[in-house]
């Protein structure tokens, strides 16, 4: 080939990827990158690289508890695993982030419906796992429907509750009720009352979002107290970890719940300010479920509270973020559904918290991005996918006054 082919030929090849990596990269990939939130992703990528820390902290003490003279469980066990969910879970973020706001909806709206059909299947066909059947399959293949639910029924229930904006005589707050409250009964039908908590209270909190009137909030918040009474009353699990929360010097069915609520602030605040170092806690081998509801836990042992803080400031700066760039949003089905999953990572992370420092009872909440598990790290990969789909835009398009909307 003469100089002049060889010439022309790399002339192609610079041409072709001239301008990929920068701000004029019109590539799918190009796009995406710029226009998705940087920060909001590099805060959860954190997350997930402590999460990978804290599951290693805390495999050798799972592992023990659950060996036996027939199974012999590798400490390092589920680090591994987690690092395979860790694996299969990052695609899933990204490719549900480059998703355009129409299809992530229509993604939604479909998955809200197979996991509602899923989840009312569970109690007949689940895993029952110490006392609750909220798992679907065999060994290696099973998955938690309720997890894969949540951030798909809350941008249904933004959706519709977004359609009063065109049609202000929907009554968008009894089909939304309605729809929760048969969520809440097939919860309870596993039973978990953790789950049916949370996504009472991120419905509650859309409906503020929308605007629906003080009175009626003010009916509904009646009704949940009347309802957590009735679930006390009624509902003897409900009813044992509040005894039990609330007088942990007495003995009898509640006794095993503030068993684990004491180990683990004990472990906790075993490491103090600084903790005893990655692998040196001692205390996290009393503990029960170590690697899943209690991670918090572990973190407080082996690096500390100070570490414990700065996960919580993480946790605290990602709603944040996401409020505040909700603040001039003018689509009312982005704004309702990027700040209800915002409200369920929130909620759910609070909660894990409140459990592992003793402000709350037991109710087996796993910490976002920390704990172990599959269908979590899926599941919550999903939920933060679509949240960066819907807070996605290009800054360009609105900065010049010469810019024209086209469409409604």
């Amino acid at each position: 080939m003469s100089d002049l082919g060889v010439r022309k030929r790399e002339g192609n090849v610079v041409s072709r990827f001239k301008g990929r990596g920068g701000r004029g990269d019109r590539s799918p990939l190009g796009t995406w990158f710029w226009d998705i939130d940087r920060v909001l992703l590099a805060l959860t990528l954190f997350l997930i690289a402590i999460g990978l820390l804290a599951v290693a902290a805390a495999s050798p003490a799972s592992a023990k508890r659950y060996s036996g003279e027939a199974v012999q469980i590798a400490p390092l066990y589920y680090f591994w695993r987690q690092l395979m969910w860790v694996g299969v879970s990052l695609p899933v973020l990204i490719g549900v982030s480059m998703l355009p706001v129409q299809l992530a909806k229509r993604f939604a709206l479909a998955g809200a419906g197979l996991f509602v059909a899923l989840l009312a299947v569970t109690p007949l066909i689940g895993v029952e796992v110490n006392g609750a059947s909220r798992w679907i399959g065999v060994g290696f293949a099973q998955f938690q429907p309720s997890e894969f639910l949540k951030p798909m029924f809350i941008v249904s229930v933004a959706w519709l509750l977004s359609l009063k904006v065109k049609d202000p005589e929907l009554p968008t707050v009894v089909i939304t009720g309605a729809a929760t409250a048969l969520v809440g009964v097939l919860l309870m039908m596993q039973p978990d009352f953790g789950q049916t908590l949370v996504f009472g209270v991120v419905w509650l909190a859309l409906l503020m979002i929308a605007g629906t009137s003080m009175r009626v909030m003010g009916g509904l918040g009646a009704a949940g107290l009347g309802g957590i009474v009735a679930a006390y009353l009624f509902y003897s699990t409900a009813r044992n970890r509040i005894n039990a929360f609330l007088f942990p010097d007495v003995e009898g069915t509640g006794a095993a719940d503030h068993f684990q609520t004491d180990a683990a602030h004990r472990t906790l605040t075993s490491g103090g300010w600084t903790g005893t170092g990655p692998g040196s806690g001692d205390a996290k081998f009393g503990l029960p479920e170590a690697h899943t509801d209690y991670i918090f836990s572990v973190i407080g042992e082996e690096f500390g509270l100070l570490a414990c803080s700065v996960i919580a400031v993480v946790f605290l700066a990602i709603i944040v973020r996401v409020f505040v760039k909700l603040l001039d949003e003018q689509d009312e089905f982005r704004l309702l559904a990027g700040a209800g999953l915002a409200t369920q990572f929130g909620a759910q992370a609070l909660i894990s918290m409140a459990v592992n420092t003793g402000l709350a009872p037991s109710k087996g909440m796993t910490l976002p991005f920390i704990s172990y598990g599959g269908s979590s790290m899926v599941a919550l990969s999903i939920g933060m996918g679509l949240l960066l789909a819907f807070t996605r835009r290009n800054p360009f398009l609105t900065r010049s006054p010469y810019v024209v909307r086209w469409s409604a």
